[in-house]
């Protein structure tokens, strides 16, 4: 048996252009640009900085494609610099490398996307050697972005959800993040993967789409149908734990009838900066302490308190620090009410 240590982070891999702006207009009307950073994006690009900045003390590896193009080159200098091996990132020609602009409101750190799916549109199943790497933990995102991924597959359902099968017969932990789509895709795309997957990370809009219900009614989550949608996907395949994020906090609940809520912090608002990057933050630290065989309810507190410490900036990864930082800021702002 392979002594399995580290996480393989495949998928999306992005630069953001973040742009705060004074107020969303309407429509043929115009918004000021108060200030503007360029960060990266992209599900396992976030995550594995995140963990590098964390203190993870495991191999970070990432793949996935990007252009031949300077912003290809950033991405690779970024991650280099921070530790993170990308050798398993591939270059192409045909495509640029994805971007994002991210428009911030800065009053509220509310922000919307623009994006150009770029050479992550050619990343497939045949994209990467998993058996080149021996990290414990494969974690893919993000679903509904990956578009030859999220393509149908016979006797599978999805090209995503054979990559993950794969995975797992090679012995991976298999975990999956997805993104905020308005679209009627969800359940043809995210629940197919679900029997290959160990954790799946969704929000309460995204685990809503999938089921076709209402997490969040009213401005307020619901709890008894957030309960039954963590039940729901369970029964639909996944196989150890469903993680549904919201601003309020976390739900986790196991195949084995364990839920567990964690509050998130109550970070003061004129604290915030930006909220882009925050869920892949969140799953960075879940999936730090879960890599380290820590309890659940320690890694979602690892969860929120990386999700707080990564509000601080506009960009996704520009003020997140070593753990022990972060759970210092549970000390300061301290958490909200529990829902359960």
């Amino acid at each position: 048996m392979i002594d399995r240590k580290g996480i393989l982070g495949a998928g999306n891999w992005i630069v953001d252009y973040v742009k705060i702006i004074d107020a969303w207009p309407n429509q043929d009307t115009i918004a000021n640009i108060v200030s503007e950073y360029r960060g990266t994006g992209g599900s396992p690009c976030n995550l594995l900085i995140d963990l590098a900045k964390l203190g993870a003390d495991f191999p970070l590896t990432g793949a996935g494609i990007i252009g031949q193009d300077e912003p290809g080159d950033w991405i690779l200098e970024t991650c280099k610099s921070i530790g993170v091996d990308t050798a398993l990132i591939r270059r192409r020609g045909e495509q640029p490398t994805s971007y994002t602009d991210v428009m911030t409101v800065a009053s509220t750190g509310r922000r919307t996307f623009f994006h150009q799916r770029g050479a992550n549109m050619l990343f497939d199943e045949d994209s990467i050697r998993l058996d080149a790497c021996d990290a414990k933990i494969f974690h893919l995102g993000y679903l509904l972005l990956l578009d030859r991924l999220d393509q149908p597959s016979v006797g599978f359902g999805t090209r995503a959800a054979e990559l993950l099968r794969n995975a797992s017969k090679l012995g991976f932990i298999t975990s999956a993040d997805v993104v905020s789509e308005e679209s009627d895709r969800f359940a043809r795309v995210v629940l197919p993967t679900l029997p290959f997957l160990d954790i799946i990370f969704l929000n309460e809009f995204e685990a809503g789409q999938a089921l076709s219900v209402k997490i969040r009614r009213n401005d307020e989550i619901d709890v008894p149908v957030l309960l039954k949608s963590a039940e729901a996907l369970l029964a639909a395949g996944v196989r150890r734990w469903v993680i549904i994020h919201f601003p309020e906090g976390a739900l986790a609940m196991s195949r084995g009838g364990r839920r567990i809520f964690q509050p998130s912090l109550k970070v003061p608002p004129n604290v915030i900066a930006g909220a882009v990057g925050a869920g892949d933050a969140f799953a960075a630290g879940l999936l730090l302490g879960y890599h380290n065989a820590r309890p659940m309810e320690d890694c979602l507190v690892y969860g929120v308190c990386a999700a707080a410490a990564s509000l601080r900036h506009p960009s996704t990864s520009g003020s997140m620090e070593n753990i022990s930082a972060c759970l210092a800021l549970a000390d300061d702002f301290g958490y909200r009410d529990a829902l359960l």
